[in-house]
């Protein structure tokens, strides 16, 4: 009976071995894994260098844009420069303006159309010569011949306010004709 119970043992065992063995799984062979990583990591990179390309354009953009701000605001104080230090000149004893003192005023009037906020006073002066009353309605009318002369052109008289300083203001102190023909003027300053 034992011998039995061995050929009974070993007839389930043999054939359980077999089929254990028989089902095995198939080892998996995985491919290289480096192409795909390799491919992956090309991917990143490129898109990495097109951020980095994108980033650039924007600073370089950025960088323009500052730089022309820049220089239109250094072009716009230089104009509002030229139009405070600019001055309008005047022949002895005269508030007629000159075919030079027109172009001037044009060109003040086209600063003061772009600066349309911008109220101006027209200062009127004179050379020592003369007397003080005298000199002080000279400046005046010397004020208010550029100041009519800009009403022509279309700026609005609001915006225009004109003094006379005759004499007590010059430009230059000697007393030759060099310096008075400076002292001649129509200055302009912003309220």
């Amino acid at each position: 009976m034992k011998r039995k119970w061995i050929i009974l043992a070993m007839l389930l065992i043999i054939p359980a071995m077999l089929f254990s063995v028989s089902c095995a799984k198939k080892a998996v062979v995985a491919e290289p894994a480096v192409d795909t990583s390799a491919e992956d990591e090309a991917a990143r990179q490129a898109e990495l260098e097109k951020q980095r390309a994108l980033e650039e354009e924007r600073l370089a953009a950025e960088r323009a844009a500052k730089l022309k701000a820049e220089a239109m605001e250094r072009d716009l104080m230089m104009a509002k420069n030229r139009f405070l230090d600019e001055n309008v000149y005047f022949d002895f004893d005269s508030a007629v303006l000159s075919m030079t003192a027109q172009d001037v005023l044009k060109e003040k009037a086209m600063w003061l159309r772009t600066n349309s906020d911008a109220s101006v006073v027209i200062e009127g002066h004179c050379d020592e010569r003369g007397t003080n009353a005298y000199n002080l309605a000279l400046g005046e009318r010397r004020a208010d011949s550029a100041r009519s002369f800009l009403i022509n052109l279309g700026i609005p008289a609001a915006r225009l306010t004109t003094i006379s300083y005759g004499e007590e203001k010059p430009v230059d102190p000697a007393h030759n004709e060099e310096a008075w023909t400076k002292n001649r003027r129509a200055a302009f300053v912003l309220e």
